[in-house]
């Protein structure tokens, strides 16, 4: 039992450098020797764990993705209108990927990898059915069909990502990424353009 425990947090700590790796250098860039020497573990303990930089990436992914499920679970869960979940759910994937390594990987691994990624398939599903959702129920303008609005929370969560990427760390702004997508969200729901006099 002491040996399973003991795998175990090497294995967490592991995919744990393993996510500051790839989500800082990428998939190509991503050192087995740096993820050993930030795990704590030597070449041959981390070998044992994942032979393969593959395998390491799916690790990573997963553990991701898990987070991901979680914040997409909770969002589906609550009874505020379709819409506002869409926009709720948005703003906890940034969230999470302001906060949590393994998401920004799972998000930076997904564009460099050709293996099956759990960015965005794994949350891009829920926002289309919310957004069935609220077409349903008379929450989308007749010019606002699903399909377009789903590519707008697309871009919008993809950008916010690709902000939190290129910015420097310790960029002064107007509340951070989230507090910038709460406002972008607050265009998107009430039109950027002035209403046209007669």
């Amino acid at each position: 039992m002491v040996k399973q425990d003991r795998a175990l947090r090497t294995r967490t700590a592991i995919i744990r450098a393993a996510a500051i790796e790839f989500d800082q250098d990428g998939y190509d860039g991503a050192s087995f020797s740096r993820i050993s020497k930030a795990a704590g573990v030597s070449m041959g303990s981390l070998s044992f764990h994942f032979a393969t930089k593959a395998e390491m990436a799916d690790a990573v992914q997963e553990e991701g993705g898990i987070l991901i499920k979680e914040a997409v679970q909770h969002v589906i869960a609550q009874t505020a209108p379709p819409l506002t979940r869409v926009a709720d759910l948005t703003l906890d994937l940034v969230r999470l990927l302001e906060a949590e390594p393994s998401v920004r990987a799972a998000a930076r691994l997904a564009r460099e990898r050709t293996a099956p990624s759990s960015w965005p398939n794994s949350w891009l599903p829920a926002v289309q059915k919310l957004l069935d959702e609220a077409h349903t129920a008379g929450q989308l303008r007749s010019s606002a069909p699903p399909e377009d609005v789903t590519a707008l929370v697309e871009y919008l969560t993809n950008g916010a990502e690709a902000h939190l990427r290129s910015r420097p760390k310790t960029e002064p702004g107007h509340g951070g990424t989230v507090k910038q997508l709460e406002r972008l969200w607050h265009l998107a729901l009430t039109g950027v353009s002035a209403e046209q006099s007669a």
